[in-house]
């Protein structure tokens, strides 16, 4: 079962707070936001409605039908403005109001809105909770504040639900060894509705065949439909995702390998980071810019990361082998590459939770990633003195090496940084070289598995 705990408490103590409140809530398709709104109503007086992508009248219609249905009205006898004035009396505690996908209201007008607001500001002996959600990132981000006018500032809290973290799918699959929660992590992202589906009792192969490369699988082809969402043009898309999984992440390896202008990239590259599918990459600013680069493009988004990575450029091969075969053909040899970058994301995840429980020997103040024009330093952080800790990963290897260490120092050394800590991480363990130089240098630190 996927972890709700934390979302539940906030919510909840909004809840208890004395006066009325207008809550926006809002994430990505398949964030569990109904799972997370249907946990938080239990036993509190409510009214949920789902808006469609309809006309006003219908809108209305349906709005009508359900106030009568929840409060055993007749539809007939009623109008919106009766509607707003039953859900304002029908409770004698403080009720939720629920209005999902709320979006789709606004795309024809603001009256709805405007009444919903009026029983929050009427609300004087009774308080009343409202719920405004939406599963459009775009929308909420980007054009939801223009389409509410001055409504938008009555908005009290706003509360964006994030994918979960590591340590949120090793507590959803307690039986499963680290290794492989680190698999589920780096193909679902942590995206619910995904960890849903993913089958706890077998291992990450046969939930791939099962459920990613079978037509009948609940993730087949999850990918466009994802993309459908918010998008159009999706040959465009198609195109540019396919070229940046393949390795291309400056703007000028992408306008050469697509054939579209800098202009047209740089517009659809700026809609894809809308969307939280790609992000350009800073690089953690030490000062040193020369030897620093720009900017690089990669995938936010992790499920369509492994889509495009592994299934899209054999889509021929998806129809005509079997999922079994597909696997060992396209996927079984280069996972392990493939999971550097989120193994990274992990360790960045280990040092935050470490720096919070104050067993790091040096507070953290922020992090990034350093991208040199020579190489990348996998974890950079500093504290509030400028000084630094320096982090380098290494998952497929058998054994992290010693030059990964003389690696890292390079780095740090073009980064013009004073690292006082380093430390190495490894998915699996460290040659004797490096165990005997962690022995007698504090400086150095050495990670695996186990500590995790």
């Amino acid at each position: 079962m996927v972890h709700y705990t934390p979302t539940i408490k906030m919510l909840d103590r909004e809840y208890q707070k004395p006066q009325s409140q207008l809550i926006v809530l809002y994430g990505r398709p398949g964030c569990g936001k109904e799972t997370y709104i249907r946990h938080f109503l239990r036993a509190k007086p409510h009214f949920y409605y789902r808006a469609r992508d309809i006309s006003v009248s219908g809108q209305a219609k349906a709005f009508i039908w359900e106030v009568a249905k929840k409060y055993c009205k007749d539809p007939n006898n009623l109008t919106c403005e009766a509607c707003f004035a039953i859900l304002q009396e029908c409770a004698d505690e403080k009720p939720v109001i629920v209005i999902d996908e709320f979006d789709h209201l606004l795309k024809k007008g603001s009256d709805f809105l405007q009444n919903l607001i009026l029983i929050k500001k009427n609300a004087k002996n009774q308080p009343v909770m409202i719920l405004l959600c939406s599963s459009s990132l775009v929308f909420a981000e980007q054009k939801m504040a223009a389409a509410m006018g001055n409504l938008f500032y009555e908005i009290d809290f706003t509360y964006k639900f994030a994918e979960i973290s590591f340590l949120d799918i090793v507590r959803t699959f307690p039986e499963k060894p680290i290794a492989e929660c680190l698999e589920v992590y780096s193909i679902t992202g942590g995206i619910p509705a995904y960890l849903r589906i993913w089958d706890a009792r077998k291992g990450t192969k046969e939930n791939i065949i099962r459920h990613i490369l079978s037509e009948r699988g609940g993730l087949f082809l999850e990918a466009e439909r994802y993309l459908r969402t918010e998008l159009r043009e999706l040959s465009v898309y198609n195109t540019v995702l396919a070229v940046l999984a393949a390795g291309s992440r400056k703007l000028n390896e992408l306008h050469q390998d697509t054939g579209f202008s800098r202009a047209k990239i740089s517009v659809y590259l700026k809609n894809l980071m809308e969307f939280e599918v790609v992000e350009k990459v800073v690089s953690f600013d030490t000062g040193c810019r020369e030897n620093a680069q720009k900017g690089v493009y990669q995938f936010k988004n992790t499920f369509l990361h492994f889509w495009f990575r592994f299934v899209f450029p054999y889509l021929s091969d998806l129809y005509l082998l079997t999922p079994e075969e597909f696997y060992e053909a396209h996927i079984a040899g280069g996972l392990g590459d493939y999971m550097e970058y989120y193994f990274s994301r992990v360790c960045m995840e280990y040092l935050k939770l470490m720096d919070r429980s104050k067993r790091l020997p040096a507070v953290i103040d922020k992090m990034g990633t350093w991208v040199g024009k020579q190489g990348s330093i996998d974890i950079v952080a500093q504290n509030a003195k400028q000084e630094y800790i320096a982090g380098m990963c290494s998952w497929s290897k058998e054994e992290m090496a010693y030059g990964s260490l003389e690696k890292l120092e390079e780095l740090v050394v073009q980064a013009r940084i004073s690292a006082k800590y380093l430390y190495l991480f490894s998915g699996r363990s460290f040659d004797m070289m490096l165990k005997k130089k962690a022995a007698e240098d504090k400086r150095v630190i050495l990670v695996d598995l186990s500590d995790f």
